[in-house]
């Protein structure tokens, strides 16, 4: 059973603004990588955040996404050139306006494949973000 049901089939996936893949890819990343500090270490909940930032900040996404695109389909490139392009209204505050496009492109990606149900790409993708220290 599914902890979280996923009603959409790919082809209504498709149909969804690119904004939306990010802001769900948003939120299945961050999940993963805490989810991932809190397995691997036994840090504390303020050390723990500060760690994680180090993965979700916009620059930190947009180098990940650019290191993965070598290994990413055609299809994958077309959700992330779609993502990427995306009109968004927000500016970022903190961030360079490029890395914030290309880090909504790396959460559109994820988004699309966590919706769309292709767990193990997502798993493969997501394992490639952690770089062992």
């Amino acid at each position: 059973m599914e902890l979280i049901e996923r009603k959409k089939d790919e082809t209504e996936v498709n149909l969804l603004s690119p904004l939306t893949w990010a802001y769900v890819g948003d939120a299945i990343y961050e999940l993963y990588i805490r989810t991932n500090l809190v397995n691997k270490t036994k840090l504390k909940p303020h050390k723990l955040h500060i760690e994680s930032i180090k993965y979700v900040k916009a620059k930190a996404q947009a180098d990940i996404l650019k290191r993965l695109m070598d290994d990413l389909t055609e299809e994958e490139k077309e959700i992330v050139r779609r993502a990427r392009n995306a009109e968004n209204h927000h500016l970022p505050k903190n961030a360079d306006p490029e890395d914030y496009m290309y880090s909504t492109a790396f959460e559109g990606l994820v988004g699309y494949l966590y919706l769309s149900k292709k767990d193990e790409r997502l798993k493969e993708i997501l394992e490639k973000c952690i770089i062992e220290e």
